[in-house]
């Protein structure tokens, strides 16, 4: 490993550098800006925080890897043009590392590939890990030992600095690989588009908060008011924790959000009655909790969410199994998870349309053009 000019250690299968300084990096990127293909990776600590505290960022285009200390120099133009010049970027099972960029570069890494993505595309385990990915495609057996490392410690291990290589090193020729047989398949489209949606939605995460209260799978059991009022407590939660940078739990949890949205309580008195409210958190959260419980009950009923139907009634069953079969139907004949083609809250929410009578939010893109006709034909046939 290097560091400046003064060689420290070497590891096989890679050879690593170790850039401290913003001239090492453009060294750096200099020495890969002509590659087709970039691996990236990155370590980062968020136990006490709402965003990733970066702690290494990794790439390699070959057989040498970059280790980048974030903790000693900034991110640099240089890196940033490489982050978004047209070399494929390869990352794997990507959602946090993109937050990562985003706090220490500035910007999304594009054109993008998730190789646990296209993992999806070629197998009925869309959710394989990096390590098992390794060793289904290249045969190599990685070290776990340094998994729940404490990457902000200074200096790194060498083993440290050896795992934190291979998980770039070895990305590049997992996706050699998966790229020969998605084209085999003629899916390597489904999957650029797919990461496109991945960079998309990472540059939304405000616009998201909104959303945030779609994820409680016991929405069903409130009211229109009820629901109205946890979707504003949870957006709120949402902006709060971004903006005070701490977890969601620390400030208050969807459990405990849930139960004030069942409770409605008018005072501070009923509040402090919530199962988990404590009365610190009465004291310092109460007023605005109890704020969004009243908008939500002043809210004129035509500007209400439509509640969740109950998963348990015959009409929701029967609309959400058809479903199912015919995504399933096409997920087998395709050799896929179903979930690659449509996730169960997708399902539900096309249910809830069907039974609201709502127009139908229905897939996209290749999707659409795959089970659409199928999707509308099956809900038809349960409503007659």
């Amino acid at each position: 490993m290097q560091t400046g000019n003064r060689l420290l250690s070497s590891f096989q299968p890679a050879d690593i550098s170790w850039i401290a300084s913003p001239q090492a990096l453009d060294d750096a990127c200099l020495q890969v800006a002509d590659a087709p293909v970039i691996a990236l990776d990155t370590e980062f600590f968020r136990e006490k925080t709402f965003f990733p505290i970066p702690a290494l960022i990794q790439f390699s285009a070959g057989e040498h890897a970059f280790l980048i200390d974030p903790l000693a120099t900034p991110c640099t133009d240089a890196f940033r043009a490489l982050l978004q010049n047209q070399a494929i970027k390869l990352l794997h099972a990507c959602s946090e590392d993109l937050e990562v960029f985003q706090i220490w570069a500035g910007v999304l890494p594009s054109p993008l590939i998730d190789t646990q993505v296209a993992q999806g595309f070629l197998g009925d385990n869309p959710s394989m890990g990096y390590q098992k990915l390794v060793e289904a495609w290249v045969g190599r057996t990685l070290p776990k030992e340094e998994t729940r490392s404490n990457w902000l410690e200074r200096p790194l291990t060498a083993a440290q600095c050896e795992y934190a290589a291979l998980d770039v090193i070895y990305l590049l020729d997992v996706w050699a690989k998966q790229r020969e047989q998605l084209e085999h398949l003629d899916r390597f489209a489904w999957l650029e588009s797919d990461c496109r949606q991945l960079i998309d939605q990472a540059g939304r995460s405000d616009d998201n908060d909104t959303q945030w209260y779609t994820r409680q799978r016991q929405l069903w059991r409130l009211t229109a008011p009820q629901l109205k009022a946890y979707q504003l407590m949870t957006t709120w939660r949402e902006g709060e924790t971004r903006r005070r940078d701490i977890p969601r739990n620390w400030l208050i949890s969807d459990k405990h959000l849930m139960a004030i949205a069942e409770a409605m309580p008018s005072n501070r008195y009923e509040l402090a009655r919530v199962e988990g409210m404590t009365p610190p958190l009465v004291k310092k959260e109460g007023d605005a909790l109890l704020g969004f419980v009243k908008e939500a009950q002043h809210t004129p009923s035509d500007a209400l969410p439509t509640p969740w139907p109950d998963p348990m009634q015959p009409a929701f069953k029967q609309r959400f199994k058809a479903l199912k079969k015919v995504v399933k139907g096409h997920a087998d004949e395709l050799g896929l998870a179903p979930e690659v083609l449509l996730r169960r809250r997708d399902l539900e929410a096309l249910v809830m349309q069907s039974l609201a009578g709502t127009p139908l939010t229905l897939p996209t893109g290749w999707r659409g053009e795959r089970l659409n006709d199928d999707l509308a034909t099956a809900l038809e046939a349960k409503t007659q």
